[in-house]
């Protein structure tokens, strides 16, 4: 029996080292932010080492200022809004589309201090995170409302000093999302939400590959992509235990996690309404003079990886 063990141990150990040394591995990047689940859940939930994938997740500031990391293979995967795909795209097409994750209808908010309502937040100090989905919401804004935005001084502030700054009151209102929001009104006195997204836009976010390095790892992309069907479904099917490990690896309180998460429409999908929402987000760049160049759509956009992983994900984007 204990020569049975030893050999047992010794299978598993050798099995262990095998996977190191032949293991497929990437590093891929994404944001403090329970939307971005999947990446989240495929890495603590074991699915990316059950497809056996060796994963190094980065987490930064926002899944948006992760994606230019994607430009000379830095990462091979990013999961983050919609700005950051186009603009990075631009600087390199190698940076492309593979899945929208999720769509948020109720996740973001301007969120102001001593300011009673939107119409008194002219002529204030707005904080903005440029090129991320706040930037997108707070243009979304504008436009849907009709104002001017030159009523307003917009001020370039990533979320984790959102807080901090209307706290100094170095700043009077920002555009954010969660869990930034809830930390604000939990945080800083006087503060509330004078204008919640739902309504006014829907926000998005989207995976992003090198498609360099995922044509030159077949096996590698197919693990990926069938490890984010995967976790999408988890998120759908098994909510409470997807929030665990979202909790777990932000560091929050579980059932804040849960209910924040509910508030997000969770799928790994291509389709028409996917592009067309792209375009949206082409055309706010071009108005604010942002857009360097046009995109064009069907290099961008690269639906094989998707298509391969679930079929019915996938429904034609070009005619």
């Amino acid at each position: 029996m204990r020569r049975l063990i030893g050999m047992a141990a010794l299978l598993a150990l050798a099995a262990t080292s095998a996977f190191a040394q032949t293991g497929m591995k990437m590093t891929i990047a994404t944001g403090v932010d329970p939307s971005l689940a999947q990446f989240y859940v495929a890495q603590a939930g074991g699915i990316f080492k059950k497809n056996g994938l060796d994963v190094d997740l980065k987490i930064g500031s926002s899944g948006s200022a992760m994606v230019p990391l994607l430009v000379n293979n830095q990462i091979q995967a990013a999961l983050g809004a919609e700005q950051a795909g186009i603009q990075t795209h631009n600087l390199d097409p190698n940076v492309v589309i593979v899945g929208e994750s999720m769509q948020g209808t109720r996740y973001q908010a301007i969120v102001g201090r001593d300011i009673p309502d939107l119409a008194a937040m002219k002529g204030k100090r707005v904080g903005v995170a440029l090129g991320t989905a706040s930037d997108v919401f707070w243009l979304a804004l504008l436009e849907k409302l009709k104002l001017n935005a030159k009523d307003y001084k917009v001020i370039n502030v990533e979320p984790p000093e959102m807080l901090a700054g209307l706290e100094r009151r170095d700043i009077d209102a920002v555009s954010s999302w969660e869990p930034w929001t809830t930390r604000i009104l939990a945080g800083v006195s006087g503060t509330k939400v004078l204008m919640p997204n739902e309504g006014i836009f829907v926000i998005r976010d989207y995976v992003y590959l090198n498609k360099g390095w995922a044509e030159a790892n077949p096996a590698a992309l197919k693990a990926f992509m069938l490890s984010m069907v995967e976790a999408t479904k988890m998120l759908n099917e098994k909510p409470q235990e997807a929030a665990g490990y979202v909790a777990s690896t932000l560091k929050l309180d579980p059932k804040f996690t849960a209910e924040l998460m509910t508030r997000v429409d969770f799928q790994m999908r291509l389709d028409p309404d996917a592009l067309d929402h792209m375009k949206t987000i082409e055309r706010q760049l071009a108005g604010a003079g942002k857009l360097t160049k046009p995109i064009v759509w069907d290099k961008i956009f690269w639906t094989d990886p998707l298509a391969a992983a679930d079929p019915a994900a996938v429904v034609p984007l070009f005619k």
